[in-house]
């Protein structure tokens, strides 16, 4: 069927959905760079800091804003299907281009640094200039 053979209001009304559709996803994933999140963020998850767990030991499975996937017994890193569902995850958490907006940057930075009051896992990064901090301070202020 052409759209000729449509009615106007029709295909007015199959507009509106089709736009209400792509409004839906969430901008976030789409402006926020997979392949960075991958091999330059992810990893921060996993690494030990001192006096602190790594993200992964309180963050896997768990039910609250920032949830990653289980690592699979005896992995040392998450397979691909995992890092696609921690990409979505994270996403949601960050406003694309806007590091200080963003619940993943502030809430384990020291609150006398601009953090959150209140993060049950300690202050991972005591400032602005610790280099994990930055590094994913960096992906989200390159999206668009």
């Amino acid at each position: 069927m052409t759209l000729a053979l449509i009615s106007k209001p029709r295909v007015t009304a199959l507009s509106i959905f089709v736009l209400a559709c792509a409004a839906s996803f969430p901008a976030a994933a789409q402006s926020l760079d997979y392949d960075v999140f991958k091999t330059k963020v992810e990893p921060i998850f996993l690494q030990k800091r001192p006096s602190h767990a790594r993200c992964v030991v309180c963050h896997a499975a768990a039910n609250h804003a920032f949830s990653l996937q289980p690592l699979d017994k005896g992995a040392t890193t998450w397979t691909e299907e995992q890092s696609r569902k921690n990409f979505e995850m994270v996403s949601r958490i960050v406003r694309p281009g806007n590091p200080d907006a963003s619940i993943l940057l502030r809430q384990p930075l020291a609150h006398e640094a601009g953090g959150q009051e209140f993060h049950s896992g300690g202050r991972q990064f005591a400032t602005k200039d610790d280099p994990a901090w930055k590094t994913m301070a960096d992906w989200v202020r390159a999206a668009k």
